[in-house]
């Protein structure tokens, strides 16, 4: 029986050609879509997840309120790694990381600068699962002069693995590592990544107050972390309130110190904290690119139900003469189903084909390195067919029963079921299908303008035709390298720091006026040409000037640190040092999504150091040409490593418009798929009214009048579909806007261009149909009348 339902399923597909091609087509682009999205939603959720104790290993992060600010960080005070493992019970072991920075090794003249080194403590090793290569986590990193490395690191060096005992020369302190570990590579999926783990030195720093490594601890099974939580208040609360600093009044004015946890496989995705080890996704991607795989695949089912039900009046004689010859509901349902499933195997081989080679382009849109490997057939073919079936009974059920329930006696006469307007869910599903789309292009629209609103923002600095030489201290004398480079012809101005508004260096301090006045800051370290560098304006006093030696104790602070200091003019001294010369406009040095929070300057020299240019737009190259070999004259071991820095600031933003190229392109394939459905509908209106069209057509109606008539019906379902859908499109992309403290409001236009453009494609889709109806002989449609 099972046999002759697929042959007989077989021969109907063939027979069909034109509806069977549309149905596979448009269920395998949607299977296509979903999965590529489930490979991006499982490569984001399964972040750390290699680690065996990820469960019981959690993040230690430090909330700080003061002066009215609060700010969250992912680091803590050096002690309170120690203090959880002796105070706590419930928590098993605990390590500290720390990035190590401008870290350079020698390979014979050469000199490489390594972005991904670490300092760490040796229990580490115990905490995560970093499998060694050669070596012994429990002795790795027994003293300061030992490294440990990974198999790429390795290799790098030395072309081989097998490096234990060889030896590293740090250009920065000329000291000798001896390589006592080598580890396998950390995976992609990991919420930071290192080559090189080097001994964490405390420099006998043992203040609480002290902000500055990343603390891990791994929790004894069965712990409770609430309660464990309950007790870090006591902690932090015995050891401040000793020495100079009273933790009881600071406390007293609404001010803390509090810890907290964060679970390692929540960080990549819920952390967004001040100095997370590495940039973090976002949750809400996850969320967002779900419900589209779940619309999409609703749409390519809804589809396939269309246009199924689309054939009845081909069909229908087929269904009459089957019963009549003995053919029950049972075995006619079989059959539409096993037509179904057919279509759907069909299409499901086709979407694997199908994601598999769009994987590298996915890949690079997505910024992934996604793969198909024998692992993830473990998940992906049993999932496949769960699809098969569930997709296949689900998009099939309704013609199944549809067409199964015609009667022989008026099938056999040309007569049909109620025509589209009386079928409540042929018109929901129109309203859905387009509710879907309208939802889409609304979003997509207002994430493309909030994305354009940040590339044109006045930022209160000039990022344009700024070069940034990276570790310029690498030079014997930083300050030469500066001035002659200053004097290159197509080079305006030149400054030395780290402390960019588009980098990752960061001081948070505290800062107290003489008047009393405490706020939380950030203190940079700059030069004398730093503000006419970055192009920023100086709103009151001056800039700092070498020639002036009082200037070594004078700052420059930010419109945001003037107001909440209730700075008024130059007589305010700030920690009693230093002396407020001048206010600079506000200016972003972080995510649009905060506001700009207080900033002061001081005039000093940084020891990590970049060189940023300012240079003309007038022969760039030449001038890039002339840096790079003042560069190589005075560090010719070193490499020339630079950046442009509006090409530093879009990167802030790069996972914003990776996802809205993605979304674009995701909506633009639902629209199509919505049409696909809109298609069928209008082929399935237009066969329930043939007769009417030719009755029509012989008393006189037009072609034109009769695509009215066919696309009116439509139209309406497409109008209720924009009042559903506005409001809530609205309010949904209200929330996300919600998420940048500098935004672009929705314009009122794009409703009602959303909802022409809307019409138009529903009056494009359904004009082929209409005009191919109103085109066809009325002798044949009225032939059995």
């Amino acid at each position: 029986m099972i046999k002759n339902y697929i042959k007989t399923a077989f021969r109907s597909l063939l027979k069909n050609k034109g509806f069977t091609f549309i149905n596979i087509f448009g269920l395998a682009l949607g299977l296509t879509i979903c999965l590529l999205i489930i490979f991006y939603v499982f490569d984001e959720l399964s972040y750390d997840r290699y680690n065996t104790k990820h469960d019981r290993i959690y993040r230690v992060n430090t909330d700080l309120r003061y002066g009215g600010t609060t700010t969250t960080f992912a680091i803590t005070a050096p002690p309170v790694c120690g203090a959880l493992v002796k105070e706590f019970p419930e928590v098993e072991n605990s390590a500290r990381v720390a990035p190590a920075l401008n870290i350079r090794f020698k390979k014979g003249d050469q000199v490489i600068d390594e972005n991904i080194a670490v300092y760490c403590d040796p229990s580490l090793f115990n905490i995560f699962t970093l499998p060694m290569i050669e070596g012994n986590p429990e002795t790795a990193l027994s003293d300061h002069t030992s490294i440990v490395i990974s198999e790429s690191a390795a290799r790098k060096y030395f072309n081989t693995v097998h490096v234990l005992g060889k030896i590293l020369t740090m250009v920065n302190d000329n000291n000798a590592y001896k390589i006592t570990g080598v580890i396998n590579d950390m995976p992609a999926q990991s919420h930071f990544r290192a080559d090189f783990f080097m001994a964490l030195d405390d420099h006998n720093d043992h203040g609480w107050m002290h902000f500055n490594q990343t603390t891990y601890v791994l929790l004894k099974p069965g712990a409770d972390v609430s309660r464990l939580e309950s007790k870090f208040d006591g902690l932090m609360k015995r050891n401040l309130n000793t020495g100079d600093f009273n933790y009881d009044k600071f406390s007293a004015k609404g001010n803390f110190i509090k810890l907290s946890l964060t679970p390692l496989t929540d960080i990549h995705l819920k952390s967004n904290r001040q100095r997370e080890l590495a940039a973090n996704g976002n949750v809400q991607y996850i969320y967002i690119f779900s419900a589209v795989a779940l619309f999409i695949l609703v749409l390519a089912c809804i589809n396939f139900m269309n246009l199924s039900t689309a054939q009845s009046a081909n069909r229908a004689r087929e269904v009459g003469v089957r019963k009549v010859l003995g053919s029950s509901r049972k075995h006619l349902i079989a059959q539409f189903l096993s037509e179904s499933v057919m279509i759907t195997l069909a299409a499901t081989m086709i979407a694997v084909l199908t994601a598999w080679a769009l994987l590298p382009a996915f890949n690079n849109l997505s910024d992934k390195n996604l793969a198909i490997t024998l692992q993830t057939f473990t998940w992906l073919l049993p999932a496949l067919l769960l699809i098969i079936v569930i997709v296949g009974a689900l998009a099939g059920a309704y013609p199944a029963f549809f067409l199964s329930a015609f009667q022989p006696i008026h099938v056999l006469k040309g007569k049909l079921t109620a025509g589209f307007k009386g079928s409540f869910l042929r018109s929901f599903l129109v309203v859905f299908q387009f509710s879907i789309s309208i939802f889409l292009i609304i979003g997509t629209v207002v994430i493309y303008n909030q994305l354009k609103y940040i590339q044109s923002k006045d930022l209160g600095f000039k990022r344009d035709q700024v070069l940034i030489v990276k570790n310029a201290t690498v030079v014997d004398d930083a300050q030469i390298l500066k001035q002659e480079i200053k004097q290159l012809p197509g080079v305006e101005n030149a400054t030395l720091t780290g402390f960019l508004p588009t980098g990752v260096n960061r001081w948070p301090n505290n800062v107290t006026t003489s008047m009393g006045k405490s706020i939380q800051t950030e203190f940079w370290v700059v030069d004398e040409d730093y503000i006419n560098t970055m192009g920023m304006v100086i709103t009151k006093g001056r800039n700092f000037s070498k020639s002036l030696a009082t200037d070594s104790a004078a700052i420059i602070i930010n419109e945001t640190a003037a107001k909440m200091l209730n700075y008024k003019d130059g007589s305010e001294t700030l920690n009693n040092k230093y002396h407020i010369i001048g206010v600079v406009k506000d200016f972003n040095f972080a995510s649009l999504r905060n506001n700009v929070t207080p900033l002061v300057m001081v005039l000093g020299h940084d020891w990590m150091a970049s060189l940023s240019i300012k240079m003309n737009t007038a022969g760039l190259p030449a001038t890039l040409s002339g840096i790079q070999n003042k560069w190589k004259q005075l560090a010719p071991n070193h490499q020339f490593e630079y950046s442009f820095m509006d090409a530093d600031f879009n990167a802030l933003y790069n996972n914003e418009q990776r996802m809205g190229r993605i979304f674009v392109i995701f909506t633009s394939l639902a629209i199509f798929i919505a049409c696909l459905g809109l298609f069928g509908l209008a082929a399935y209106a237009a066969e329930q009214r043939n007769r009417e069209i030719g009755i029509r057509k012989v008393l006189g109606a037009g072609v034109a009048a009769l695509m009215i008539m066919l696309s009116k019906d439509f139209i309406k379902l497409v109008f209720m579909a924009i009042l559903i859908t506005t409001p809530l499109a609205w309010w949904a992309m209200q929330k996300w806007l919600q998420g940048y403290a500098y935004r672009e409001g929705i314009h009122w236009y794009i409703f009602p261009a959303t909802s022409l453009v809307a019409i138009l494609i529903a009056i494009i889709t359904v004009s082929f149909q209409s005009v191919k109806a109103a085109l066809v002989n009325p002798v044949k449609s009225l032939r059995s009348e």
